[in-house]
């Protein structure tokens, strides 16, 4: 493995992964540009921003920029985070030229033509009413949006139809010169790459984009509460978190273990009790989200209405006896199931190429396998029972019902066990 990481004089930071024996490349832009960047009246901006992104420059229409890509073979897409906006392709290392062509090209010549604003603010007001429609994404939104109110960290990534169809080409422009700067922006590349071609490439075409800081977002205050959402639905779509820690927290990697050990498996605590011992759901799992200041842990599940209340109240027991009594068995392997995801990440370009990327925009440097090796194999069982204490004590529980309402409300109250136990 060869890492190479330089950074160019308006502060854009350009990094290789290169992967001998392999013949692909990935390429990607991360952008510290997400959704929690907007301020009220540009909620949604970041998204519809990386749609447009794909829809015309001064040298290519939308169609040549698909055409281009796809006659090598090569794909390109784009994702909008609560953080980061990143740009990606994928093709053969011989033409990843091609690649960085077509991305610089977008990030710097988009020319956001009004017909074309006009057809993709139409795209997404039906993808926010898809997400509308899907139970799923309206327990998950709700829950960010309970767990952080009236802040852009708790608002929706797509925005609503009426900010979104506010947006003009100036207000684009506005955006991106206000939050695409460069020290706040990372080049990264893994697999059959060449780290010096591409510095060279990316000192021509990037240039432009300025230098200076960006301004902080607001930090993050989690509150939590219950909000119940009834819709006639087969079964309820339940969501119980807490606040959970950083990035750069210390705990992360520790706290990582007490998810996979709760509910980050089939054997894990939740799933051999709710489901194997109870029948009360189908599935559950639990998950954590890590950002800049602060983070979300959370338990999801489905479960028919009138099984809510237990449902809850078996998730509550179990978290609060993996705080207490986590085994040396389940720490060994909920570690080895870290390692298992550490390593098979270094198997493929595409996810070396994202944590370069993510890395660097998260903390300033590449993180090396070995350095997070050492920090799981550090991992105790008196540590993680730390972090889930920390977590179940940690204040007012977050919970989210969308279905039936019938016994929501219950499940809802059960929830209250939580933030008594932390009084």
């Amino acid at each position: 493995m060869s890492l190479r990481v330089d950074k160019l004089a308006n502060g854009i930071t350009v990094a290789t992964d290169t992967m001998p024996d392999v013949k692909t490349a990935s390429l990607g832009f991360w952008v510290a540009a997400g959704a929690r960047y907007e301020d009220e009246d540009e909620h949604g901006i970041s998204h519809l921003l990386e749609h447009m992104a794909f829809k015309g420059t001064k040298r290519r229409s939308a169609l040549r920029i698909s055409e281009e890509i796809e006659n090598v073979g090569g794909e390109l897409n784009a994702m909008t985070g609560i953080e980061v906006t990143a740009y990606y392709a994928r093709l053969l290392g011989k033409d990843l030229p091609l690649a960085f062509d077509i991305l610089s090209d977008i990030l710097t010549e988009s020319s956001f033509e009004q017909s074309e604003l006009a057809r993709e603010q139409n795209v997404i007001v039906q993808e926010i009413g898809g997400a509308a429609d899907d139970p799923d994404d309206v327990a998950f939104d709700l829950f960010q949006e309970t767990a952080f109110p009236a802040q852009a960290i708790g608002r929706p990534i797509l925005g609503t139809p009426e900010t979104v169809r506010s947006f003009t080409p100036e207000k684009l422009r506005a955006y991106m010169a206000k939050r695409y700067r460069g020290p706040r922006m990372v080049v990264a590349a893994a697999g059959a790459v060449d780290h010096d071609a591409l510095l060279a490439s990316a000192g021509k075409s990037l240039a432009k984009i300025p230098g200076g800081e960006v301004a902080a977002p607001d930090a993050a205050r989690y509150k939590g509460g219950v909000e119940i959402r009834p819709r006639k639905l087969e079964q309820t779509h339940l969501v119980l978190g807490l606040e959970g820690v950083s990035y750069h927290s210390p705990e992360r990697y520790a706290m990582q273990a007490f998810v996979n050990l709760a509910g980050g498996g089939s054997s894990s605590r939740l799933f051999q009790e709710v489901r194997e011992k109870r029948g009360l759901c189908y599935s559950i799992q639990a998950f954590h989200s890590s950002y800049q200041d602060s983070g979300l842990f959370g338990v999801t599940a489905g479960a028919d209405g009138a099984d809510s209340e237990e449902l809850m109240r078996v998730v509550i027991e179990q978290l609060h006896a993996a705080a207490g009594n986590a085994s040396q068995a389940e720490v060994d392997r909920a570690k080895a199931q870290m390692k298992v995801s550490l390593l098979s990440a270094l198997e493929s370009a595409s996810a070396r190429a994202d944590q370069l990327g993510s890395r660097l925009l998260a903390f300033g440097r590449a993180i090396p396998f070995d350095e997070i090796e050492r920090k799981v194999d550090a991992i105790t069982v008196e540590s993680v029972r730390a972090a889930g204490q920390r977590l179940v004590s940690g204040g007012r529980p977050t919970f989210v019902g969308v279905g039936d309402g019938k016994g929501l409300e219950k499940a809802g109250e059960a929830t209250g066990a939580l933030q008594r136990s932390a009084a």
